[in-house]
């Protein structure tokens, strides 16, 4: 990710050089690495709306590639918490503007609501819940089991019906593929980095 956004950043301050092929191969590299995620995020923000959700989306990305020459990757930084931030500015200008203030739910302390006032939860959850979906459903089952839903590996083995030995391997293998599909996406670091 951080190399797409090292060469958002040069095709912005080379425009007036840059192709429209090469423009639109930037803009469709951006949209193919960030929309999928950046979409379950704001169907959070949008109640399940998924026309709303893409076009959110759709604006998030555009306002990324003209922003581009703002952005920094200094320091191997993710573009992801200027995108949800982003998102979510749009998400609420466009409540305002549909008078989405009233459907607002009043009376209820939202201070305490996990991720309420940290966007890098609610984006690493998300991609946890993308990763986790790339898992077999083996390795999915186990780790929601023990990790998720607070079991031992041998309350786990009994609930899933396999046995002892099994489970701990799949637990093994699970967090094994699931630190590899985290590490090609950019979220944690690989050997030796």
């Amino acid at each position: 990710m951080i190399a797409v956004t090292e060469r958002l950043i040069r095709a912005w301050r080379t425009r007036e050089r840059a192709t429209p092929e090469h423009e639109e191969s930037l803009l469709r590299e951006l949209y193919d690495n960030h929309a999928a995620w950046l979409t379950g995020f704001v169907l959070r923000l949008t109640d399940g709306d998924r026309l709303r959700a893409e076009d959110i989306v759709q604006e998030t990305i555009v306002r990324a590639w003209r922003n581009a020459h703002l952005l920094s990757v200094n320091g191997g930084r993710s573009l992801r918490p200027w995108l949800v931030t982003v998102a979510r500015r749009i998400a609420i200008d466009g409540y305002r503007s549909d008078g989405g203030l009233s459907r607002e739910v009043y009376g209820q302390d939202l201070s305490d609501t996990p991720g309420a006032a940290d966007p890098d939860s609610i984006v690493d959850s998300v991609a946890m819940g993308d990763a986790l979906r790339d898992l077999s459903q083996a390795h999915r089952e186990i780790l929601v089991e023990t990790y998720f839903n607070g079991r031992t590996v041998s309350e786990a083995a009994r609930e899933l019906a396999i046995p002892l030995g099994t489970a701990k391997s799949r637990v093994h293998h699970a967090l094994r593929s699931l630190r590899d599909i985290l590490q090609r996406r950019g979220m944690v670091a690989g050997h030796g980095d």
